[in-house]
């Protein structure tokens, strides 16, 4: 039997292993980096450099269609992401920017339920509510309902 453990038909862990087993989770946030080219591709140097051009080609297409997006009617971000994410299924540096930007979301979505944030977000709402009906007020009440570009000659 073994004093080390808790149960007697199972040995203890070593002291390595267990070292090597938080090591593992740390590293979980980097798995999965890298091509995810076929094997096929991937042993072939100018067939995975050629599919690394058309991944980058296909993901360039849906980023600017995305840019495009931006100031016109469209999911503008949510198509840029996309685009990142085909850029990521290739290359490290997408890969990396991506899961920063998915912690810097979650970040952000965690805090925007902060209940003081959400009454300060609410309350500097109110005041600019206030402040614009104020403008809006003092322009009516002073010139009319005449629009400005209108109004410079009165």
């Amino acid at each position: 039997m073994n004093t080390r453990s808790d149960e007697p038909d199972r040995p203890a862990k070593e002291p390595g292993r267990v070292n090597a087993e938080a090591e593992a989770g740390e590293g979980r946030d980097r798995r999965g980096l890298g091509s995810r080219a076929p094997a096929f591709v991937r042993s072939h140097r100018v067939l995975h450099l050629s599919w690394q051009a058309g991944i980058f080609a296909a993901g360039l297409l849906v980023v600017i269609a995305g840019i495009v997006m931006l100031p016109l009617p469209g999911p503008g971000w949510l198509v840029i992401f996309g685009g990142m994410a085909i850029w990521a299924t290739e290359f490290v540096w997408a890969q990396l920017a991506l899961r920063w930007t998915k912690r810097k979301v979650t970040e952000a979505a965690q805090q925007a339920l902060d209940p003081r944030v959400r009454r300060r977000n609410i309350t500097l709402t109110v005041i600019g509510l206030v402040i614009v009906a104020t403008l809006a007020g003092v322009y009516l009440w002073g010139v009319g309902p005449v629009p400005p570009w209108r109004a410079v000659g009165r």
